[in-house]
């Protein structure tokens, strides 16, 4: 056997034992990698239409999705690891302990992660709806999967945490095709409550955009030793509730200037929001 003959058999013999089944590996990882992606296109497409037929938000449904084809992925990720012959047991311990370490040191994005996925499952409001909560109130601009935005009387954006959003009352002014707007004023002993009560109402109930059902009420709400408290309630479409409520308080401050009508001690007169 000459020399030459001898080098080529063990390149030969190299090739069959290293870089053929190095191939066939690479092959291999290719074909489940490929096989990862069309199961995630299936396994996207049945949940998505599961999800819709359940009439669950798109935003929760692009998460769900999302979340779905990251855990496919690494799968795939773990057998092609394995199909090369790669240790993944160390590798998946070291995977779980970032994840814990990550998971304590994020708890407070990831209670508002979990808050927001409440808040788009639930819906106590939705976009555009005005609401009372956390401290703040507005109008709902975005429900994001960590964050509020929310819109205030002075077009201020604000950004509410999700959980502190769900973890607090929350007053939805817009649930409803009307609310109320609330006056309260202070009479004193000698006052006439039915002329005030009357007068009022009336001068109420003309403002544009007060409906006249249910109609405009007034009611004494408190009696004491300096006088009355009187309350009145005009409904309104949320739209006009701000608007309502000064045009309202210009018409009672009017009436009770023009028509001379008795005030406690150191009365207010205010409009309860």
């Amino acid at each position: 056997m000459t020399p030459a003959w001898t080098e080529f058999a063990k390149m030969d013999s190299v090739v069959h034992s290293l870089l053929v089944p190095f191939l066939l590996k690479v092959v291999g990882a290719f074909a489940l990698w490929t096989a990862g992606s069309l199961v995630i296109r299936w396994a996207k497409r049945l949940l998505s239409t599961a999800l819709k037929s359940k009439n669950v938000d798109p935003t929760l449904i692009l998460y769900a999705n999302q979340t779905l084809a990251f855990s496919i992925r690494a799968l795939a990720i773990v057998a092609i690891l394995n199909l090369f012959g790669i240790e993944t047991t160390s590798f998946s311990a070291v995977l779980a302990a970032a994840g814990v370490a990550i998971g304590v040191a994020w708890s407070g994005l990831l209670s508002n992660f979990a808050a927001g996925i409440f808040l788009i499952v639930f819906r106590p409001f939705k976009a555009g709806d005005v609401i009372q909560g956390a401290g703040v109130s507005g109008v709902v601009r975005e429900i994001g999967l960590f964050a509020t935005l929310i819109d205030n009387a002075d077009q201020q954006r604000i950004f509410v945490a999700n959980h502190k959003l769900f973890s607090d009352n929350i007053v939805n002014s817009s649930s409803h095709p009307w609310r109320l707007a609330s006056f309260k004023i202070h009479l004193g002993l000698a006052a006439d409550p039915d002329r005030v009560i009357r007068e009022i109402t009336e001068s109420l109930a003309g403002i544009p955009g007060v409906r006249s059902t249910p109609p405009v009420t007034g009611e004494i709400i408190e009696f004491h030793s300096q006088g009355m408290v009187l309350q009145f309630k005009a409904a309104c479409i949320q739209a006009d509730h701000a608007s309502i409520l000064t045009a309202g308080h210009s018409r009672i401050h009017a009436i009770m200037k023009s028509g001379n009508h008795p005030l406690p001690p150191l009365a207010v007169t205010r409009i309860n929001p």
